[in-house]
């Protein structure tokens, strides 16, 4: 049996962008995913954990890869790291938000940058 892809989804408050990502892409049979948010106040908070925990890195937005350079460099330097560049213009769940990631992330999976 193949193994699942861990990919961890990050945003800043893990409540609409990564949320949402980690949802749609829950029973997906190739990964294994997880969400996070780079904000103090973040349902899941980033740490080293669950950053290590990841073969690949989904940002979505460039503060989110550099949070990660600047708080986590050792990490940062290992990981794979894609950005999605989606704004947080979006609520929880919103079709548009989850046509966007599944263009996005079929994409990134497509060209194999995770």
């Amino acid at each position: 049996m193949k193994t699942k892809k861990k990919i961890l989804f990050v945003c800043t408050a893990n409540k609409i962008r990564s949320a949402t990502a980690h949802e749609i892409y829950k029973m997906d049979e190739r990964f294994e995913v997880r969400s996070a948010g780079t904000d103090i106040y973040a349902l899941s908070v980033l740490n080293s954990e669950i950053l290590e925990w990841a073969d690949s890195i989904i940002v979505m937005e460039k503060i989110h890869r550099n949070y990660i350079r600047r708080k986590f460099p050792d990490i940062y330097k290992s990981k794979k790291i894609v950005c999605l560049y989606i704004p947080d213009d979006f609520v929880y769940m919103q079709a548009e938000l989850i046509i966007y990631l599944k263009e996005k992330v079929k994409n990134v999976f497509n060209r194999k940058l995770i």
